[in-house]
């Protein structure tokens, strides 16, 4: 393929919000043969080794076990780095989509792997094939759906290591968090409605932390947790959607929530086409009403919490991001907090205010390009159909009160109603 098709730097904005960054291209193959390579890299030699969902809370649990280790690396390399991509030097990363961490760089004796949701279970087994022996292991901002997802790999992961922690604040089945448990791991989960993830870290490790740590737990909190009554935090998501992970976890381990101004410079250039994306993505959405609920649903590549906070200030309950990669986003509102059952019938999970899922609709590329034309029009008719199976359980709970509401009151359907001669 020829690289200029994918390159997003070339495309109009118009078609650029459709489409899919370019990683998305690159095969599988290429993507676990770098993920070895990078793992190994990181790990081997490494003390600790923290695997940490690679958004601002994740990445902020990493800052905190790094200071907690007096592991942080040297900001200066960074800042460097930063004032080069500012003076044109270096060409940004496009997106999370497309975004490598730098090949060579300093390393720290705590190590970061980067995971997601839906490759934790390779996370931790890479970590435990090239890990040295006995080393200690966190896990941070991230909840696997069932235990057979990471079951085989976390127990070869705790039989190497010398202890595995895992910190989390998601919604997590009973039976998984035992299984966790029973596996050898300790295991702490906040409360999703009260705690961030950087929160739970903050207070389960033996650690007297200085004030810019927990100011970075409580301004993370802000975003995570879509509280936003600190604007800073609107700015650590930015910066940890955009930078390299180590170059935010090096930054936020040194200055906290106040960035420095270099790097407020940096967030403020790339707001401008965010900005853009979000205001397309605003414009082609569509609002449903489902059962008591507005549901606004769009697509586009974009800043999905920019883009629900567009559609709930325009009334919505709930909002749906579907993205060209073939992911979506639901976000909530005082309205509706339950985007984590919606998105556990999608394949996925989240917050009761916040959570993401891929529908499990694309079996080869004919079905992502029907996507992209149809600016996912299948996969915005599954996620809805998860919203009207929940109002349908609502209304069948509300007759169910309903019903025994009246039979503790005696009622009598016939009552007051002639029925004989």
């Amino acid at each position: 393929m020829d690289d200029e098709l994918i390159d997003g730097d070339r495309l109009p904005l118009s078609r650029k919000s459709l489409l899919p960054g370019a990683g998305f291209f690159y095969p599988d193959s290429l993507d676990e043969e770098y993920a070895d390579r990078r793992t190994k890299e990181a790990v081997e030699g490494a003390e600790t080794v923290v695997v940490a969902d690679s958004d601002a809370d994740g990445l902020g649990c990493a800052a905190l076990i790094r200071e907690a280790y007096d592991a942080a690396l040297d900001v200066a390399t960074f800042e460097e780095a930063i004032a080069a991509r500012l003076a044109g030097e270096e060409i940004a990363t496009e997106d999370d989509e497309t975004a490598e961490p730098e090949d060579d760089g300093p390393a720290s004796p705590v190590a970061l792997v980067g995971a997601g949701p839906h490759s934790l279970g390779d996370a931790l087994e890479r970590v435990a094939a090239y890990a040295d022996p006995d080393v200690d292991v966190y896990v941070c901002d991230l909840a696997p759906d069932r235990y057979e997802h990471v079951g085989e790999a976390l127990e070869a992961l705790v039989g190497r290591a010398a202890s595995v922690r895992w910190f989390d604040h998601h919604q997590w089945d009973e039976a998984v968090a035992d299984a966790v448990r029973e596996a050898g791991v300790e295991l702490v989960v906040g409360d999703s409605d009260e705690e961030c993830s950087a929160d739970v870290t903050l207070r389960s490790l033996d650690y007297d932390f200085d004030d810019r740590f927990r100011d970075l737990a409580a301004v993370t909190r802000d975003h995570d947790l879509w509280l936003r009554e600190d604007p800073r935090s609107d700015d650590l998501a930015d910066y940890a959607y955009w930078a390299d992970p180590e170059e935010y976890v090096a930054v936020v381990g040194r200055y906290g929530a106040d960035l420095p101004e270099p790097v407020e410079e940096y967030v403020a250039e790339r707001r401008i086409e965010k900005r853009q994306l979000v205001e397309r993505a605003v414009e082609r959405a569509e609002v449903k009403s489902v059962g008591p609920w507005t549901v606004g649903v769009t697509y586009g590549r974009c800043s999905q919490n920019e883009v629900a906070e567009a559609l709930r200030v325009e009334g919505a309950d709930a909002a749906v991001v579907v993205k060209p990669a073939g992911s979506a986003s639901i976000r909530g509102s005082e309205g509706f907090e339950r985007c984590h059952e919606v998105a556990a019938q999608v394949n996925g999970g989240g917050h009761p205010k916040a959570a993401g899922c891929k529908p499990d609709i694309y079996d080869d590329m004919l079905d992502y390009a029907h996507h992209w034309t149809t600016r996912g029009a299948v996969a915005k008719r599954v996620i809805l159909a998860a919203f009207e199976r929940l109002a349908a359980e609502e209304e069948e709970e509300a007759k169910a009160g309903g019903d025994e509401d009246a039979a503790e009151r005696g009622d009598d359907s016939d009552e007051g109603v002639e029925t004989g001669p």
